[in-house]
């Protein structure tokens, strides 16, 4: 390793040669800031935010791709020159922004209003006020793309086209009348987009967000003629706390559970209990079709966004496609059907509110063949992302952190550490593998954790020997790395029995609709190891974990669908895909 010394702001420290500017600065304890810049993925110098002094260098650099090449190399990070220089770029940025910002989603959590806060950058007009105005897209189900509010700094298109490997949105036109759009102008919902929000929550400001479906849970909430009921995704109770400023990856579980009472759920039921629905489900399918010969590998369906990307870019694989509905959907086809057959309610009198880390959802909802009551009633209503659900406690007056801990009620509350931990990247795999493993050899596992699948890894792959059967199973995360993945499967490269593919690179705990974190915080914390912890270490600590021995699923099965795969199981909680055309 060739190192090398510099000094910054002074300090002298070493660096290895070829360290950015930025990185070398962060190293002792000096954030430079920046609205572009997103470690791996934008790496493009083009806010200009990050400018600073460098010996050797004409003019100032951009901290964030300038490489510390030479021993003695000075930098400096606030001079008068460099303050001087962010405040104009700023004043440049916002010539163009819409500055409505009591009425953006973002505001009070939006990094340019901080940086012109900190700098402060109050009005624009030293650049005049030519400002060109676009019509907001809202016809994607999931989100609404505002580029009044866009600052070009092609977050979202590195997001889409290298963490995803889709790349349906792009800089189109030049100069002044460049924006952020798919291509030929298309609308969003015109476009393979896949719904997966990964573009949202790394914009640093309000120019994509989720489409707000607050109004309509507490319109549902104010009807006395509707009964509305509430489920929360596995990772939520990870993530949620951040919203009100926890430190990330605080399990908030009862006080989740508590704000959802106060704000007038009737139930407050939990996700996780129909993970452990699913497994059941989709285990006994795998076993099925390695004992009847049918098609391999098969690959799960929990995640709305990989389908919907099956569907559109590889349809070669909709038959390996588990045939399971998600969890949420599984709980609210279950939630129209058992539970209001148990509560004497007409599931049209019922509202299922869905608490998702993912806007995906939003799009899940409206899918085909989701309405096991019939009659055209959805088996969920309503999707809100971890986002929303805090703005609504938020309105509510609710002082989350001094809430009291509070559980799940019963009927479909009860949950396994194998349905907590569906919601990192591995999860749904291990939880899989936990009941396939004691059915095939109708043992108790002594280790219940499959340690090889777990992980933030883009592709982990393992081998297990069970009952004299191989079993070859991977898991992947981010569309990028899915799509690889079965290519090589193409390609002949690759053979499995088994693979878990979640949209969202490192699973649900990082989902489109999970709480924002600015560029500082993305940048140098693993939010997708810090949030997956607290899922595996509530897994853990629990008696309880395997979905098989969950009392209320067992229940379920006894008083209701019968034996898992069951053809009263299937009509309720399988469902069907289909090619979806590529328009461009």
């Amino acid at each position: 390793m060739d190192m090398i010394t510099v000094k910054i702001n002074g300090i002298e420290t070493q660096v290895e040669k070829g360290t950015t500017i930025l990185d070398a600065a962060h190293a002792i304890g000096v954030e430079i800031p920046t609205l572009c810049y997103l470690k791996d993925i934008n790496a493009i110098g083009a806010c200009r935010i990050c400018m600073v002094e460098c010996t050797g260098a004409r003019g100032l650099v951009p901290a964030c791709v300038y490489p510390l090449e030479k021993d003695g190399t000075e930098v400096k990070t606030n001079t008068k020159k460099v303050q001087d220089a962010r405040r104009t770029n700023l004043e440049l940025v916002l010539s163009t922004h819409n500055q409505d910002c009591l009425a953006c989603v973002r505001s009070g959590d939006c990094e340019l209003q901080k940086l012109c806060r900190d700098y402060g950058v109050t009005k624009s007009d030293a650049f005049g006020s030519n400002r060109p105005e676009y019509e907001i897209d809202d016809s994607a189900p999931h989100m609404i793309r505002d580029n009044n509010k866009c600052i070009l700094c092609r977050r979202c298109v590195a997001a889409c086209a290298k963490t995803q490997g889709i790349g349906v949105i792009g800089a189109n036109e030049r100069g002044f009348d460049t924006h952020i759009s798919c291509a030929f102008e298309a609308k969003l919902d015109d476009s393979p987009c896949v719904s997966c929000g990964q573009c949202i929550v790394v914009c640093p400001t309000g120019a994509l967000s989720e489409k707000d479906d607050t109004n309509k849970v507490w319109e549902a909430l104010a009807d006395p003629s509707k009964h509305v009921v509430v489920q929360t995704a596995p990772s939520v109770r990870a993530t949620l706390g951040e919203c009100f400023g926890m430190p990330i990856g605080t399990n908030v579980e009862g006080k989740m559970v508590a704000a959802l009472r106060r704000l007038g759920f009737a139930k407050v039921f939990d996700t996780d209990w129909a993970a452990d629905l699913t497994i059941m489900e989709e285990a006994t399918e795998f076993l099925h079709r390695v004992k009847e010969g049918g098609k391999l590998p098969l690959i799960t369906s929990c995640s709305p966004g990989w389908v919907k990307y099956c569907e559109t870019y590889h349809p070669e694989f909709i038959d390996n496609l588990s045939s399971c509905k998600s969890p949420q959907q599984m709980f609210g086809a279950m939630t129209k059907t058992y539970y209001a057959q148990k509560m004497g309610i007409d599931p049209k009198d019922i509202v299922c509110v869905a608490i998702m880390p993912c806007t995906a959802k939003k799009f899940e909802v409206g899918r085909p063949d989701q309405s096991a009551a019939g009659d055209g009633i959805p088996d969920v209503d309503i999707a809100l992302t971890t986002r929303e659900l805090g703005r609504m406690i938020d309105r509510a007056g609710l002082r989350f952190a001094d809430l009291p801990d509070e559980k799940f009620d019963n009927i479909m509350g009860e949950a396994s550490g194998a349905g907590h931990i569906f919601g990192a990247t591995g999860g749904v795999m291990e939880a899989a593998l936990r009941t396939a493993v004691e059915t095939l050899t109708g043992e108790r596992l002594e280790k219940l954790d499959f340690s090889d699948v777990r992980g933030t890894a883009g592709l982990k792959e393992a081998t297990y020997e069970v009952a004299g059967l191989k079993v070859r199973v991977a898991v992947t995360s981010g569309l990028a790395n899915a799509g690889a993945l079965l290519d090589a499967i193409n390609r002949g490269e690759k053979e499995y029995d088994f693979i878990e593919v979640m949209a969202c690179p490192g699973g649900c705990v990082n989902g489109g609709g999970q709480p924002t974190q600015p560029a500082s915080v993305r940048n140098y914390t693993d939010l997708r190891a810090l949030r997956a912890k607290a899922l595996y270490d509530e897994d853990a600590g629990m008696e309880l974990r395997r979905s098989h021995d969950n009392t209320e699923i067992k229940a379920a099965y006894a008083e209701f669908l019968g034996e898992p795969g069951s053809e009263k199981a299937h009509h309720i909680l399988h469902t069907t895909y289909a090619k979806r055309e590529k328009k461009f």
